[in-house]
């Protein structure tokens, strides 16, 4: 099969030296990062990103590509909205080269319960003009008539989109490093000083920086590294398997999903095949400490989720991953540079034989790539963007749920307003990290 194109063996492509004082450093080049550091810069602010491994390496590379407003948390939707619109922007201003397609997406109902289900999600689109529309069995039909399948109807919105993750990007960080950030691959944030509660520098493994802001969206690895700075966030991970496949073009050129299996059209005509409501859970001393927050999500899908007892060595939740270190030694994030998660071969299997069922007549279908990624998650599905009260200058943008690729050049965007003391333009109190805190009901998102 073919191998994933971004790991710790491809060579480093952004270096520099390791700036002495800056205005902003980012810890984690994923699409949030990434984002962040493209908005600071045109704030005005100096701004060095650092990536333990290679940028996009881990879960903003190896997700489905969607780029979503349909069924989002309500809160999530108006930042969706303006994500999308981003979207576009940062394609025509790096040549329409990060693979957007406007192609649609739509979900498909099981029985008349889930479509009343998507039903009432409609009252959010409405209300965030977002082209979201029913559809009966037989419209359905008409839209994907390839589908060899019996659904009860659908939920279609024709303005979302989806992108190539592994090239978008790989190319936003060059957008980012043409227009004046510094980017430093295969250099470790270890950690941050602070004094009388505001941070003054991040220590990495080649050296210190002065700075009293500092971005971490380290994706699945942003709750050790917050643990070891005296921050609790109750983040988890989870992995979820994709699948690559070839086989003839079908009328439909969105993305879908049902209750079984999610696909959608990639670049070179073939597809990216998911399981949408499977995840696998390993079990670590993160999970103990967290396991009251998650109660709530557990209840509501109590068999979406297969448990491991134990992570393989090196992940952020595994039994032997350090928890605490000293920032002139070696942190767990140089031991793992790109975490690369097995896919589940079996599930992989199974998405290819239920797509070719579904889709008989799009001929042999072939699986040519198959991998994995860990998604950082959160109790209620929604990610964490707040400031920290107690650590001046602390910013945190993580625990994306699996739906930060779509969102994320929003999210970099009211990061830098947020980190620059501007009015980020919406209400943020849904993400703010004293929700887990407080007292506060766990609400979980998104709607649909």
């Amino acid at each position: 099969m073919v191998k994933f194109p971004i790991s710790d063996a491809n060579p480093i492509e952004h270096s520099a030296a390791l700036p002495e004082r800056v205005d902003v450093v980012i810890i984690g080049g994923g699409i949030i990062g990434v984002s962040a550091a493209i908005y600071l810069n045109r704030l005005g602010q100096r701004v060095v990103l650092l990536e333990k491994g290679r940028i996009a390496g881990e879960q903003s590379s190896r997700n489905w590509g969607w780029i979503r407003q349909q069924g989002r948390d309500p809160d999530e939707l108006p930042i969706m909205v303006e994500a999308s619109r981003l979207w576009r922007e940062l394609s025509a201003q790096t040549g329409d080269t990060i693979g957007l397609v406007q192609g649609g997406l739509t979900y498909m109902a099981q029985d008349d319960a889930e479509y009343e289900k998507f039903a009432a999600w409609m009252p959010h689109a409405k209300a965030n003009g977002v082209d979201s529309r029913m559809l009966n069995r037989s419209e359905l039909a008409d839209l994907i008539p390839d589908a060899k399948c019996n659904w009860a109807g659908g939920i279609y919105t024709a303005s979302d989109m989806r992108a190539e993750p592994w090239v978008a990007v790989p190319t936003l960080a060059r957008l980012a490093v043409s227009e004046g950030v510094t980017i430093l691959e295969g250099c470790a944030a270890r950690g941050v000083e602070t004094s009388a509660g505001q941070i003054t520098a991040v220590v990495s493994e080649q050296g210190t920086i002065n700075t009293p802001q500092v971005v971490v969206a380290g994706g699945a690895w942003s709750s050790l590294f917050l643990r070891n700075a005296g921050v609790n966030v109750p983040q988890l991970s989870v992995r979820a398997s994709v699948v690559a496949v070839d086989g003839a073009p079908m009328t439909y050129q969105g993305g879908g999903a049902d209750s079984k299996i999610a696909f959608r059209t990639r670049a070179d005509g073939g597809y990216s095949l998911a399981a949408g409501e499977f995840h696998e859970f390993f079990i670590g001393p993160d999970a103990f400490r967290a396991f009251g927050k998650y109660l709530t999500q557990i209840k509501h899908d109590p068999f979406g989720t297969r448990y491991f007892p134990a992570a393989p060595k090196g992940y952020p939740d595994a039994w032997g991953t350090p928890r605490r270190w000293a920032l002139d030694e070696q942190s767990p994030f140089e031991r793992m540079r790109v975490l690369n998660p097995k896919p589940n071969a079996k599930k992989c299997a199974s998405l290819v034989s239920d797509f070719a069922e579904l889709f008989p007549n799009l001929g042999p279908i072939k699986a040519k790539a198959a991998w994995a990624g860990m998604i950082d998650t959160m109790p209620d599905l929604v990610p964490v963007v707040d400031r920290v009260e107690n650590v001046g200058g602390l910013t945190i943008a993580t625990g994306m749920s699996g739906h930060g690729f779509g969102i994320g050049p929003a999210i970099g965007r009211i990061l830098a307003d947020v980190v620059t003391g501007k009015d980020a333009g919406y209400d943020l109190s849904r993400f703010r990290i004293s929700r887990f805190s407080d007292g506060s009901k766990i609400v979980l998102g998104p709607a649909i």
